[in-house]
């Protein structure tokens, strides 16, 4: 963890090309140098981060009074900072007989807080849980306590989870966890406290900026997606060639506690969504073997999405691997125990995360949860699928190495696709689809549940989701499209009846299969349906979309005085050929 010293050296480094995010960040407390850390910690992560900083102990009024700085500066991303030891001091002032219900209080007041900004902006919003802070007037009793600080403290923390789960467009900053990681000690020093008002130690603010800015990260597609897993001294102990299947250290006993657990940690990922792939220099029918056999493995093959076990250079076998994924190395973290391999690995795919381990195994996890590395916003059903999914995708590219023709395969697939407006079922799948899709994303906007659930609901906009599934099996939701009705004085100026493609993002495992001349047959057919003449589309470049630079050029639209803009005349175009069948 760089430390704030470090952070403020950030701040001087040129941020052309960053992603800018505006960013309020409203406190009880001085916020000076959280935001200074924030700004810094931003930059490590390509984030140009813009902040609104409202004055000292200003949450009510930047919040509630509708002609606030907070409005006029539109914040796309408001972070909400409230102490404990601030809420200590309200909890003093309460009468005895009403701290029974201080923490259901405080979360009314909150949700006030949320209705308001619900009203005024779309703004994402994420707000700091508390620290714990016992003031020892029960002491140990005070669990038992229902009135006593500590025990309101906690359920409030609960009540703020609960409020999270309820509440599409707010995420909790972790604080508590952070504390109780690193120390009261290092988070909290009275005695700088009260000479600045600050609550939060310069040694805690690279741990509090790095959680923040995480989650903004996550916003905007910028998380981690696969893990790609070395096996002798990583995934167990040992070397399985010389070692033998019997001899290697997994299981409850020595050090080969620390592998299981390790292995449980990979297994809750994978679980999640996380894209588990193997990299190893060794047989594979050697390699494979403790997955298939050993009775205390925690993975399974069934667990591995793509399986590489060979003798070549890991860089190049990350780079099959990456292929047959086919997403970027920035979203793939490879753990191998062997400084030699990072080494190599780093300078030959810089993109890629390569965490330097310790050197003792039962120091593995605690090193890994702090980096933090698998944020996410947004988790859905369809994520448990995902390693079945790529498995087949990988079943499908060994497959179609037995064509020549790329037609001959596509109909060789039998694919369907079920399509239709956007609905209760899918919009947390396009939600998530609009936080992770990088490379496959025309204009690369990105939506929470609520943005789209009100989307979906206007009578300014049409919408289509897709799903696809062939002879291998269901790739599940795979596309969305939202377009924007410009008529009778709505939306866009155009002269003509025109369907402006808002979004139209897609999973890049479903790439070069046709699923792009369907999807734009289907837009043609809803335009004509709801007689519309035109179709605009608009390229927002970024560094991860590059992929799809002339993709409105390869369908067949018109360019424009703006080399980013395309048109297509409805009447005039041709429906593709393809080999997708509608459901």
């Amino acid at each position: 963890m760089l430390d704030f010293a470090q952070l403020k050296k950030n701040l001087k480094k040129p941020v052309e090309g960053f992603k800018t995010i505006r960013l309020a960040v409203l406190g009880d407390s001085a916020t000076q140098f959280v935001v200074q850390a924030i700004k810094g910690m931003g930059v490590e992560h390509s984030l140009n981060l813009n902040v609104f900083e409202a004055e000292f102990n200003q949450i009510d009024r930047q919040i509630l009074d509708p002609s606030s700085e907070l409005y006029e500066f539109n914040a796309e991303v408001i972070l909400i900072f409230q102490s404990s030891h601030k809420l200590l001091q309200k909890y003093n002032k309460t009468a005895e007989n009403e701290r029974f219900s201080f923490a259901e209080e405080n979360v009314v007041h909150i949700k006030q807080w949320l209705s308001a900004l619900q009203a005024k902006t779309n703004a994402k919003i994420i707000f700091c849980n508390y620290t714990e802070e016992d003031d020892q007037v029960f002491g140990q009793y005070a669990n038992k306590v229902e009135s006593s600080f500590i025990f309101q403290l906690r359920k409030l923390n609960y009540l703020l989870q609960e409020l999270a789960v309820q509440t599409n467009n707010l995420y909790i900053c972790d604080l508590s966890t952070i504390q109780n990681t690193i120390g009261r000690e290092k988070f909290w020093l009275p005695a700088i406290y009260t000479n600045t008002e600050m609550v939060v130690s310069i040694d805690a603010l690279p741990y509090f900026a790095h959680a923040v800015v995480k989650i903004i990260a996550a916003f905007q597609g910028f998380f981690k997606k696969c893990i790609i897993l070395d096996l002798d001294n990583t995934t167990w102990g040992g070397v399985i060639g010389d070692d033998g299947i019997e001899n290697i250290q997994i299981g409850q006993l020595g050090i080969g506690k620390a592998f299981t657990e390790f292995q449980y940690w990979v297994k809750k990922l994978q679980q999640r969504g996380i894209i588990v792939a193997v990299c190893s220099k060794n047989t594979e029918s050697v390699a494979k073997e403790p997955f298939e056999k050993h009775p205390d493995m925690v993975l399974r093959l069934s667990d591995i999405a793509v399986f590489v076990a060979n003798w070549e250079n890991k860089a190049d076998n990350i780079r099959k691997i990456q292929q047959i994924l086919n997403i970027g190395f920035d979203s793939m973290v490879f753990v191998d125990d062997n400084p030699f391999e990072r080494t190599i690995v780093r300078e030959n795919i810089p993109q890629i995360c390569v965490p330097e381990l310790p050197e003792d195994p039962a120091l593995y996890l605690d090193y890994l949860y702090g980096l933090n590395l698998f944020e996410t916003v947004s988790y859905s059903g369809e994520d448990a699928k995902r390693t079945e999914q790529y498995q087949k995708e990988a079943e499908r590219v060994i497959f179609q190495e037995s064509f020549t023709n790329e037609d001959d395969f596509l109909k060789s697939l039998d694919m369907i696709s079920d399509t239709k407006p956007f609905d209760d079922f899918s919009i947390p799948r396009i939600a998530q689809l609009s936080q992770r899709s990088n490379q496959f994303n025309l204009r690369t906007v990105r939506y929470t549940e609520e943005d789209v659930k009100q989307i979906a609901q206007s009578n300014e906009y049409l919408t289509l989701s897709f799903t696809l599934e062939d002879k291998f099996g269901d790739n599940g939701l795979i596309c969305a499209v939202i377009l924007e009705k410009c008529d009778d004085g709505t939306g866009r100026k155009y002269s003509t009846p025109t369907l402006f493609i808002d979004t139209w993002f897609m999973s890049c495992r479903v790439l070069k299969r046709g699923m792009e001349a369907y999807t734009l047959n289907s837009i043609v057919e809803l335009a004509k349906v709801n007689g519309y003449n035109q179709i605009v589309g608009e390229y927002i470049p970024t560094p991860k979309n590059e992929i799809v630079r002339d993709h409105y050029k390869n369908l067949g639209f018109e360019a424009t005085d703006n080399e980013n803009i395309w048109k297509l005349d409805v009447e005039k175009y041709k429906m593709k050929e393809i080999y997708i069948t509608k459901k």
